[in-house]
């Protein structure tokens, strides 16, 4: 198949697709028209159908569409005007080829995670550790397979996974640049900072919010998981377990950013700076796969408040 990343602003579009997400609504002129959300394993495209004619069936939102269009672009990004949909029927597509996965091997970085979990020193943390990356089958299944977002990094299978060691690798390294950080909590922390994801976000192919994701938030959920966890393993200092809590409710930074506290300990300030370097990199490192070689500015990309160009060649 032709797979999204591949296609160019020109070419012709023709293949089937998942539908991951359709919104049916109406320009300024009171024309209706339908927004889709379009998915296969190298990522999503944003598609429009802007004439609702006789050649676009009936289908839904997690339906494999076969469409036919165009490939136009739209601020920078690729956009696919679709003439012609249908809905497909089973054995015209093979689902693997519709869920986006890491490119890592899954299972070595659980592996790094495991030395991880063995190189912490402090009795409780490492029960807190053992009891999910050691003994909890159920949270290991999820959290290989879980992504990190909806879309914005990291999302795709293995997503949480990839990220979350990405962001321990970055503390392991403050930590031994800057002493006076604790380094058993901030590794511990960065461990979990994500593991709310689980909860908040719905498996694959939705990749969704989920009502408790809606509602509360991954932050909220892991740092309440941290907090039931600590409570429930004797004689877990109260002092630490405040520390932990915090590192988690607090590594995204500010308050306008979601966090409900603002890092107040080392531990937490380089847990909040390593994620936002992770979280920032990879989504210019998937903005630029997406471009291809698209050389140009690419336009302003509301999470990095800025637009976007990749190094040009001769820099090297």
């Amino acid at each position: 198949m032709y797979y999204l990343k591949d296609y160019r602003e020109g070419e012709k579009f023709v293949g089937v697709y998942l539908c991951k997400q359709k919104q049916i609504l109406k320009t300024k002129a009171g024309k209706t028209y339908y927004s889709l959300t379009l998915q296969d394993k190298t990522g999503t495209a944003d598609g429009k159908i802007w004439e609702l004619n006789n050649g676009i069936e009936e289908f839904d939102s997690l339906d494999y569409i076969y469409c036919e269009g165009m490939v136009t672009s739209f601020q920078g990004n690729l956009q696919m005007n679709i003439s012609r949909v249908r809905q497909c029927d089973e054995g015209e597509y093979d689902p693997a080829d519709y869920v986006p996965c890491t490119e890592k091997d899954i299972e070595k970085m659980y592996q790094e995670i495991l030395k991880y979990v063995a190189s912490v020193h402090n009795p409780y943390l490492k029960k807190i550790l053992e009891k999910y990356f050691v003994q909890d089958k159920e949270f290991i299944k999820n959290f290989k397979k879980h992504s990190a977002a909806k879309s914005v990094h990291h999302g795709f299978m293995g997503g949480l996974l990839e990220h979350t060691l990405s962001v321990t690798n970055l503390c392991e390294y403050l930590a031994g640049h800057y002493p006076m950080i604790h380094r058993d909590l901030l590794i511990t922390a960065a461990l979990f900072h994500d593991m709310g994801k689980i909860d908040e976000i719905s498996d694959f192919p939705q990749n969704d919010y989920t009502d408790d994701g809606q509602m509360l938030g991954h932050i909220y959920i892991g740092a309440r998981a941290m907090e039931q966890a600590a409570d429930e393993i004797p004689g877990f200092p109260a002092r630490l377990k405040n520390e932990l809590v915090h590192c988690i409710l607090s590594h995204h930074g500010k308050l306008e950013f979601g966090s409900p506290k603002v890092p107040a300990i080392m531990e937490a300030m380089a847990l909040h700076m390593a994620d936002n370097a992770d979280a920032k990199l990879q989504t210019m490192t998937e903005i630029f796969k997406k471009a291809g070689d698209d050389m140009g500015w690419l336009g302003y990309n509301r999470m990095m408040e800025t637009n976007l160009r990749q190094t040009s060649p001769d820099s090297d």
